[in-house]
């Protein structure tokens, strides 16, 4: 499948024609969601659901289903009937032909003080994890780890530590949309083979509108 990256959060899979689309948030594309085929929120913080653009794309397009956590469920499912599916860790699930598991149940904590919300993320086919704002290890092999690179919740030795945990062949990061170009180049150099070791994975960051065959 190919996998396109947007911004911050956001990915679009497309494969044979159909087009997933993950966390199409306010970070990123306002069309990010315009074209899916289904969509997919891990929760409900801005950067990951933008809820105007969402009700504009099934509105749009009558065929459109999302699969969500209960939270963001409870937002949409009553303009939307049968089109908002609530799902949690355990599920497994087909979404416009893609296979999906659920793995993770609660947020990452960014301060004791915050409480924690639901967060759960998503196995692709088997092979391209997104967890959303959580380091979730989903207790299977995972080709293409898509990598919270950046967030009020997480340090870059955790970064560092979970891609050495899942152990995927290549790390691609998410979750970007807070760094400058000198951030990104830092967080680069040091995933980079010339940095910290990250096991058999390779690095890449893909800047918006670029893909890559996963």
């Amino acid at each position: 499948m190919e996998l396109t990256k947007k911004g911050h959060a956001c990915v679009r899979l497309t494969e044979q024609g159909r087009t997933l689309v993950i966390d199409p948030g306010g970070f990123s594309e306002p069309d990010a969601a315009v074209g899916a085929d289904a969509v997919l929120i891990t929760h409900e913080h801005p950067d990951h659901l933008d809820e105007g653009r969402l009700r504009a794309a099934l509105d749009a397009d009558p065929g459109l289903e999302i699969w969500t956590s209960r939270a963001v469920a409870d937002l949409l499912a009553g303009a939307f009937p049968g089109r908002v599916h609530t799902v949690g860790e355990g599920d497994a699930f087909e979404a416009a032909g893609f296979r999906i598991e659920v793995h993770g149940q609660l947020h990452a904590v960014i301060h004791p003080d915050l409480p924690r919300i639901a967060n759960i993320g998503f196995l692709v086919d088997e092979a391209v994890f997104h967890p959303g704002d959580a380091l979730t290890v989903p207790g299977r092999p995972v080709s293409t780890l898509l990598l919270p690179l950046h967030a009020p919740w997480n340090k870059f030795s955790e970064v560092v530590d979970y891609v050495r945990e899942i152990d995927p062949e290549r790390a691609l990061a998410v979750h970007d949309g807070l760094l400058s170009d000198a951030g990104l180049a830092v967080y680069g150099r040091n995933l980079s083979p010339q940095g910290l070791s990250i096991g058999q994975a390779s690095f890449a960051r893909l800047t918006p509108g670029e893909s890559v065959t996963v």
